[in-house]
């Protein structure tokens, strides 16, 4: 039996032969291409994904009140409520941590700026702050910022792995970004990049689709394939190899970003926990925001979607709302959980779909792009894991400190630059304040390099006056600022 005759044979078992309906029309170049398109696919498992993909829309639109339960006082730590006495136990026990070269950042880079209008990735995005930096830049700055306090807190110099899972359209461009900007000073050696999978796009009759005559129609699996990925490109083995026992993930769209936060990874190692989730309080009962509580005694995200009004309204004895640990994509991982998860669990995840228009070749050959939807896209979701976790806890943040997202061109009005860039403004305002300083305007940015959150700013701010600008930079910054 030729090689072509076993695919045609493997692709009749499970329905999908129209893969081949081209095949005597293309050259051998494309005919390379169609053939390792259709060897990654695992076509038992795809086979299972539609099936239960196509379940879980039918279960759309369930409300979930009866089975809902808040998370308990015991596992939940509101910053704002919680004395600085005790954020500094859970905080140097982070910075421990730290020097110990125990912790890691897991970044989810996989997407590009295309609602922002930009081609890049959507870490290269820059807010247009005075100091020019772009997302990635921020991010890099504040893992140094962090590896400096933790030494002068310990004096132990330890190091923080960064991890960014990119996707195949960021990959390339992500890392020439890297390299051309000298890794942000960071060491070459602590930054790892690896590439999320895909997963092909489907008809509503659970017919693959081809996005040409030679290749199959594939899109981004989610964030939640960071599991598989961490898997199968080595991620685990080298987290494993350099002794890293907890990590941070979070989206790359937060500005505000407090990257592998002290007092989070603390908290965490403390109460023992192999998987938590930073919160932000939910700023009105019918806020399209996921909740994070307890159904049917596990963990887990629930959209707004699928809880009512009436159990949205709930409130508690002080006023608060019952269900409102609203979820921002940043989460606290043991890497022995991550084990876990990707030996045993990762295929047990739920599967999310989308209908979308998906540019598809016809009956005809002709490659259509349909104004309206013609087919499934499935994810995976990164925050699907918890109700696994032998041990969770939740950790309410101030939005106006930590939660900003760019998701969206200026001209939508919210989660965009001026929104990420005004809440920078605002809370490094803040920060000058808190120092003994006095600002005149409301344009101020503070360096990563300078500040990590708004620490040690006094001998700079104290008694001083400052006029909008505002950029206070470190002297290892690049760039010119205020002082």
């Amino acid at each position: 039996m030729t090689a072509f005759e076993q695919i045609r044979e493997r692709l009749e078992k499970y329905g999908q032969v129209h893969l081949l309906k081209y095949w005597n029309e293309i050259n051998e170049e494309q005919r390379r291409q169609l053939k390792s398109d259709i060897e990654e696919l695992d076509l038992v498992e795809l086979d299972g994904f539609f099936e239960r993909a196509t379940a879980s829309l039918a279960d759309d639109g369930e409300k979930l009140d009866n089975r809902l339960q808040p998370i308990p006082d015991s596992q939940f730590l509101s910053i704002s409520r919680t004395s600085k006495s005790e954020l500094r136990v859970f905080e140097e026990e982070g910075f421990k941590q730290i020097a110990l070269g125990r912790v890691g950042v897991l970044l989810m880079a996989g997407g590009q700026g295309t609602r922002l209008g930009s081609k890049n990735p959507k870490g290269m995005f820059n807010v247009d702050l005075p100091s020019q930096k772009s997302l990635f830049r921020i991010q890099a700055e504040r893992i140094l910022s962090l590896q400096r306090l933790a030494y002068e807190h310990t004096g132990t110099d330890g190091k923080i792995t960064w991890y960014i899972m990119t996707s195949e359209a960021t990959m390339e461009p992500t890392l020439m970004y890297f390299e051309e900007n000298n890794y942000f000073g960071l060491r070459k050696k602590d930054v790892y990049m690896f590439e999320q999978g895909s997963l092909p796009c489907f008809g509503y009759d659970g017919k693959i689709l081809l996005d040409e005559k030679w290749s199959v129609a594939k899109a981004p699996d989610g964030n939640g394939g960071i599991y598989r990925a961490l898997r199968d490109q080595g991620v685990l083995a080298d987290m494993t190899k350099r002794g890293l026992l907890y990590l941070h993930a979070h989206s790359v769209d937060n500005i505000l970003i407090k990257v592998a936060d002290p007092i989070f990874i603390g908290y965490c190692v403390i109460q023992n926990a192999d998987c938590a989730a930073k919160v932000v309080e939910k700023s009105q009962p019918n806020e399209a925001v996921g909740v994070i509580c307890i159904v049917d005694g596990k963990y887990q995200v629930v959209e707004y979607s699928e809880i009512s009004a009436k159990t949205a309204e709930m409130r508690n004895s002080d006023g608060r709302l019952t269900f409102n640990a609203g979820n921002i994509c940043n989460h606290f991982f043991s890497t022995s959980f991550l084990q876990k998860i990707a030996e045993k669990y990762e295929k047990e995840l739920k599967l999310h779909v989308a209908k979308k228009k998906i540019p598809f070749v016809d009956n005809s050959g002709t490659r259509i792009t349909p104004d309206k939807p013609n087919g499934i896209k499935i994810e995976k979701f990164v925050f699907d894991v918890f109700e696994f976790a032998e041990k969770f806890v939740a950790v309410e943040v101030p939005r106006s400190e930590e939660f900003s997202p760019l998701k969206n061109a200026d001209s939508v009005g919210k989660e965009c630059a001026t929104t990420a860039r005004n809440d920078v403004f605002k809370l490094h305002k803040k920060f000058i304040e808190d120092a003994g300083g006095i600002v005149h305007g409301d344009e101020c940015e503070i360096s990563p390099l300078l500040s990590y959150f708004g620490e040690g700013l006094a001998h700079i701010c104290k008694g001083k006056s400052f006029t909008s600008p505002v950029y206070l930079k470190s002297s290892l910054d690049p760039l010119n600022g205020h002082l």
